[in-house]
């Protein structure tokens, strides 16, 4: 709107009577405050202007007209292209009715989406008022212009006419933001760039769509009227804010229809679903199929476009129905003293869902049982109750048991149910008569009875009892079973039971002075049946056992020392048999009492110890005589071993006397005999395998003079080869190396490689016939010094023979002995303390001078 005055220098105010629907800027724009559907009929307002400083005020009417903008309007009916003019600032201007322009706010431009054209469609015309001095160039750019998606509108550089080049989709891009520019011919701006804000109308066309094409619900049987249940959802992709995309629910159909047909209703507007009426039991019907139509336009049949979806409630088990008994009474029957047995099945019916809280049964008893020997356990395939015995039942107690249940769920039944909330039935159950095991009374059964009782002899009577009164038997069978020290015997008929051997108290076969013997009792029923009875008999004591000295055998010094032996006394029999004991020694023979005494300490213990200062080392039997405290006195002479040795400073035998004290018995010494004797003839044997193996070796005697012999004075300690490489050799041949035979004639390959080559041999010094101490140690440096420089030698490691063996021995060399001196100036007289071996030796060096 524009306002003029006289006065260009006014200020004014713009101001709608309609301020919540349109607001009129400072610069005349006027704008929609909200969004809204105008109507055919014109819609009217007034726009006023005020004088800020008179408060003058001017009004106008304003009246708004829909234009129809769809495709199909004839050329005549659409309105002329507008055209938007760039503002322009005149800053040099005389005219007081020219006022300065502002740069304008263009208002948003409409566009139906999905329009059919034709393309390109004329929008806007862009002009600047420049265009009539200047040579302009017009440019549009933004996304859908120059920016993706590119080419959707279009503007004419020259006129300046901005068009769309094809339909638009609301659901892709709902507005488009522009900027007009205007330029000369060399690219210059002459106008600033002007915003243009494309909307996109919407159309309904895009049909309801469900989210899921099948929910699912659930709903409690026996629900009251207005029950939430679920909630369907669909969408649309047109403007939710408009009637394309406002949608309406309803339920077209529901299957089956009982017990009404409209169980359920719908909110059109969020979808949820509820229950309208009663009677939903899951007996009759467990399931609901709905069919659900959501439809745009608000719900409007003629111009909405709808969709389908299904929803399927299943109704939900509540205890409704409680267990019922399928008979008032049940049967069964049990043998008597069975358990774990089921002796009857207790059947119920129950119209709720299998294996739930709802159905499962509880059984209980009510009556009957008042011992509790009966419990009922569930199956929990069937439901049934099975009837259970826990304790044995006794048929000549109790032939028959008639027991009240009741039957209920797990949990209670729904509220408003009018069935009563349990079922009862009874249970007649019948104990069968069995034949049952004789049982002796009592068991065990006690008998006191001293020991010593004779064999023969009655002990007392061992019967049972038969618990089968009402069966026709003969009377009790009884044997025995287990008698440890076979001392009893049972009669089979009247059970009376006597010894057949004296009752012993110290038996091992008596524990605790406790003697336990276990007897048999049998019928003639069938099937036969036995029980057995254990009689335990109490051995009171005797003085029957005299006591004994323990240990059997002691050790002490030879001398009068503070030692003396420790003795015990042991008695079989028990107290008042036993002790406190008396002690004493022998009169005879006098020797006892005079070289020993003997000190009671305890009433089990004693010391005995030497009378005299000094006794010779031995052992010696030391008889004790030992006397209980029974009534009468039992007494008996026990002997002690005592064995006497030498000891040391500190009162200890010496390790001999210690083994002799340590009292070895005679098969140790006799063990210990012929481990020696073994040891002897194993040594004998020995010695005669080595004599035999040096007369093999010595096949040939050594042709000397007896004079010159000298082989018995020397020892001879085997062999020693040259290591692993003479082992497949004959070393007793190097023992005569005169009778060697000549290495030209020896065959090829059994050449020792220690052995000496075929060379000339070094000229070793013949030894003197007349000998002569000073000659050996000459001997002997001068062979060492030949050997040494013999190249033909062996190796050290080699065969040395270091004995002499006559005339011309290769052995004349003792290698790497060296004397030092000859020894001349020796005295050799104490060879002949030597014995006949040394004889020669004592003759040749020994005498003196001659």
């Amino acid at each position: 709107v524009r306002f003029r005055s006289c006065d260009g220098n006014k200020k004014i105010h713009f101001g709608s009577s309609e301020p919540g629907d349109f607001r009129v800027g400072e610069d005349g724009v006027v704008y929609a405050e909200r969004s809204f559907q105008l109507s055919a009929e014109p819609t009217e307002f007034v726009v006023s202007a005020q004088d800020k400083e008179t408060r003058e005020e001017w009004q106008m009417r304003v009246k708004l007209t829909p234009e129809p903008a769809f495709a199909g309007a004839s050329e005549k009916d659409q309105k002329k292209i507008e055209d938007i003019v760039f503002p322009w600032q005149q800053y040099k201007h005389s005219s007081p009715l020219k006022r300065q322009k502002r740069d304008w706010v263009i208002p948003p431009i409409n566009l139906p989406e999905n329009s059919r054209g034709p393309f390109p469609q004329e929008l806007v015309r862009i002009r600047s008022d420049r265009d009539k001095s200047l040579s302009l160039r017009y440019s549009v750019t933004g996304p859908g212009a120059d920016q993706p998606p590119t080419g959707i509108f279009i503007i004419n550089p020259i006129s300046g006419q901005l068009s769309v080049t094809k339909p638009l989709d609301r659901e892709q891009i709902a507005s488009f933001h522009l900027r007009a520019h205007a330029v000369d011919v060399n690219g210059n701006q002459v106008e600033n760039p002007i915003d243009i804000v494309i909307n996109v109308i919407d159309m309904n066309d895009n049909r309801p769509e469900f989210l899921h094409q099948v929910w699912n619900g659930t709903v409690p049987e026996g629900s009251k009227p207005g029950t939430y249940v679920m909630t369907v959802t669909a969408i649309d992709a047109d403007d939710p804010n408009a009637q394309n995309g406002m949608l309406r629910y309803r339920i077209l159909s529901q299957a089956p229809s009982s017990p009404s047909p409209n169980m359920f209703t719908i909110n059109n507007e969020t979808g949820d679903i509820i229950t309208v009426a009663a009677g939903l039991d899951r007996e009759k019907v467990q399931q609901y199929t709905l069919i659900i139509q959501a439809t745009d336009m608000e719900g409007n049949p003629t111009y909405g476009l709808s969709n389908t979806a299904t929803a399927v409630i299943t109704v939900t088990d509540v205890n409704d129905n409680p267990p019922e008994f399928t008979a008032m009474t049940f049967y069964g029957e049990v043998p008597e003293n069975r358990v774990d047995v089921i002796v009857a099945n207790l059947t119920v019916t129950d119209k709720d869902q299998p294996h739930t809280p709802a159905w499962n049964a509880m059984y209980r008893m009510t009556g009957g049982d008042p011992t509790g020997r009966f419990t009922i356990l569930t199956d929990p395939n069937s439901n049934d109750g099975l009837v259970t015995v826990v304790k044995p039942i006794d048929f000549e107690t109790n032939r028959m048991f008639v027991l009240t249940v009741a039957a209920e769920n797990q949990v209670p039944l729904a509220k408003g149910i009018q069935h009563p909330p349990q079922s009862t039935a009874t249970v007649s159950i019948t104990v069968i008569d069995v034949n049952e095991s004789p049982y002796f009374v009592p068991n065990p059964k006690l008998v006191r009875q001293e020991e010593g009782l004779l064999a023969g002899s009655m002990l007392t009577t061992f019967t049972a009892q038969d618990p089968d009164r009402y069966m026709q038997q003969t009377s009790l069978r009884y044997s025995k079973l287990s008698d440890p020290a076979n001392w009893l015997k049972i009669d089979p008929v009247n059970g009376q039971i006597t010894t057949t051997a004296v009752l012993d108290r110290e038996s091992i076969y008596v524990q605790n002075n406790m003697y336990n013997a276990t007897f048999l009792a049998s019928d003639n029923g069938i099937p036969p049946m036995s029980g057995t009875g254990t009689l335990q008999i109490y051995l009171l004591d005797i003085n029957d056992n005299a006591p004994q000295v323990n240990p059997k055998e002691a050790t002490t010094c030879e001398t009068l020392q503070p030692n003396a032996i420790n003795i015990t006394a042991v008695d079989p029999d028990i107290d008042p048999n036993a002790g406190p004991f008396a002690f004493e020694l022998p009169d005879t023979p006098a020797s006892i009492k005079r070289n020993w005494t003997i000190v009671r300490i305890s009433g089990d213990h004693a010391q005995l110890s030497l009378r005299i200062r000094f006794l010779e080392a031995g052992i010696y039997d030391v008889p004790i005589v030992i006397t209980d405290s029974g009534n009468p006195h039992a007494s008996s002479t026990s002997v002690l071993k005592v064995k006497v040795c030498q000891c040391d400073i500190n009162g200890d035998c010496t390790d001999v006397d210690r083994i002799v004290g340590a009292g070895l018995g005679t098969g140790a010494i006799i063990a210990i005999l012929l481990c020696i004797i073994i040891l002897l003839i194993l040594v004998l044997m020995f010695v005669v395998w080595m004599k035999r193996r040096d007369k093999e070796r010595q096949a040939k005697q050594l042709l000397i003079d007896p004079e010159d012999d000298v082989r018995d004075n020397i020892l001879k300690y085997d062999e020693e080869g040259g290591g692993e490489e003479d082992q497949d050799y004959d070393l007793s041949q190097l023992q005569q190396p005169d009778t060697v035979e000549p290495d030209a004639i020896k065959p090829v390959g059994i050449r020792r490689l220690d052995e000496r080559p075929i060379h000339a041999e070094p000229q070793y010094p013949v030894r003197s016939a007349a000998p002569h101490p000073g000659d050996i140690g000459d001997f002997i440096n001068e062979g060492l010094k030949a050997a040494d420089n013999d190249p033909t030698a062996p190796p050290y490691d080699s065969l040395l023979v270091f004995d002499y063996e006559g005339s011309g021995s290769t052995a004349g060399s003792l290698s790497s002995l060296n004397s030092s001196s000859s020894g001349g100036e020796q005295d050799y007289d104490y060879l002949n303390d030597w014995g006949p071996r040394f004889k020669k030796l004592a003759d040749m060096y020994g005498g003196g001078d001659d």
